[in-house]
């Protein structure tokens, strides 16, 4: 997810956006390119901090709480920041400037490795003291920047399709694998309950949109970003995957308050009953079905592929990794906790409380754990199939970027073609070697 559990601090929310590591700092990166030469010493015992966008879950401090238990001495306050992925993203960076010592495990959206590890802001890890070969290896590659091991996954993400299945079932409708099939769905759906919403995602202008975006171009077929490294949006099949998009928008399949959705307000108004289908993270599966009254759609959804414009779509891969600041104390206290948050103990309980995706791989193919939450066999494939977002060193104007066509073009205010031909360019611009 783009925020935790999502895209959860981020979204994904999904893509093909395969770039080389660029070497050149961002825009606002406060050190030089490249990594570190020299791995930074893991020492000291002692309180450390733990800072993470907005616990959605509300599972997180729960762990902690188990590890303050067994460990009185070294115990983790955790330091939640807001919602937004952006957000988050800058007061970290703003924090490692100055080289504070107050955030100690830094909770990263997989994407912000290449930004955080070319600048040495966090510590490299040494990778024997991890059990990587048990975690799915897609979600351990999201933790490296130049084959080094700069942050552990914690949590994995895969879009997914949540839709009404009481009343497809009632129209007589399959769940789709097509936008054709889902917007006929729709059409059979509403007709016998007006004044639903066909479909939402995350549409606002952040880095949610990137990741749906980047899922719709996958689905039709493209590619944001060739094999060979280089931007290509301005393509038919980019434009097909735009296109779903903004006709979605004009067609009022995707309501104008959808384009102001990201992770936490489209839940909520599935929750509410409002949508028919929604893309989002594992992470709403616990929360859409609980029964303590949260939720008028418990029972009464299921989850599927995302579709595509000839057949099942593409995910985005998402996450959250767990790196160690370079400029924090207690940093073998830290490197301790993040193996205790990573161990299957503890990733079997937070799925089972918050049905975030797990990075553990057996996890998926337990049978009692399928049973409980049955959309961890599309998921494993999900995540395993998933394209990356660029592990750049200016992931941040990259993903600006991407957003500001998508946004611009959903709006009316540039066609689809004009937006992703500006979009070309300036990828161009941003990925030079």
């Amino acid at each position: 997810m783009v925020t935790q559990g999502r895209a959860l601090r981020g979204a994904a929310l999904a893509a093909a956006l395969i770039l080389g590591v660029s070497a050149c700092g961002s825009s606002d990166s406060g050190g030089g390119g490249g990594a570190s030469t020299a791995p930074t010493a893991l020492e000291g015992v002692g309180p450390i901090t733990l800072v993470t966008g907005k616990d959605t879950s509300g599972n997180l401090q729960n762990q902690v709480d188990g590890w303050n238990t067994e460990h009185p001495d070294q115990k983790v306050t955790v330091i939640e920041l807001p919602e937004d992925a952006d957000a988050q993203r800058q007061q970290m960076v703003q924090n490692a400037q100055t080289k504070s010592d107050a955030y100690t495990v830094l909770n990263l959206d997989v994407v912000w490795t290449a930004e955080f590890a070319a600048n040495q802001w966090v510590a490299q890890l040494p990778e024997t003291e991890f059990p990587l070969d048990k975690l799915l290896p897609a979600t351990v590659e999201t933790g490296k920047y130049f084959k080094k091991l700069y942050a552990v996954p914690t949590t994995s993400d895969g879009g997914l399709l949540y839709y009404r299945k009481d009343l497809l079932d009632a129209a007589g409708a399959k769940p789709p694998t097509t936008w054709a099939e889902m917007n006929a769905a729709c059409d059979k759906v509403i007709a016998a309950n007006p004044g639903l919403s066909c479909y939402a995602g995350q549409f606002e202008k952040y880095e949610g949109l990137t990741v749906n975006f980047s899922e719709a171009v996958n689905s039709a077929g493209g590619d944001v970003v060739g094999d060979d490294g280089k931007p290509n949006v301005n393509t038919e099949k980019a434009k097909a995957g735009l296109d779903f998009l903004v006709d979605g928008v004009k067609s009022g399949k995707i309501a104008a308050k959808a384009r102001t959705f990201k992770e936490e307000e489209g839940r909520r108004a599935f929750q509410a009953g409002e949508l028919i289908f929604h893309r989002q993270w594992p992470y709403q599966y616990a929360k859409a079905n609980a029964a303590d009254g949260s939720s008028t759609v418990a029972g009464k959804f299921a989850v599927a592929p995302l579709p595509g414009l000839d057949g099942p779509g593409s995910s985005t891969l998402g996450g959250h990794n767990y790196a160690i600041s370079s400029f924090a104390k207690n940093k073998k206290t830290a490197l301790d906790f993040i193996k205790y948050m990573v161990d299957e103990k503890q990733q079997r309980a937070n799925l089972e409380k918050t049905s975030l995706a797990p990075t553990w791989a057996s996890l998926y193919d337990e049978p009692a754990l399928v049973e409980k939450f049955p959309y961890l066999t599309e998921l494993k494939k999900s995540i395993e199939k998933a394209k990356k977002r660029p592990a750049v060193v200016k992931y941040q104007e990259v993903s600006s970027a991407i957003q500001e066509a998508a946004y611009s073009a959903m709006s009316g205010q540039a066609t689809s073609a004009d937006a992703l031909a500006a979009l070309q360019t300036k990828l161009e611009s941003l990925t030079k070697g």
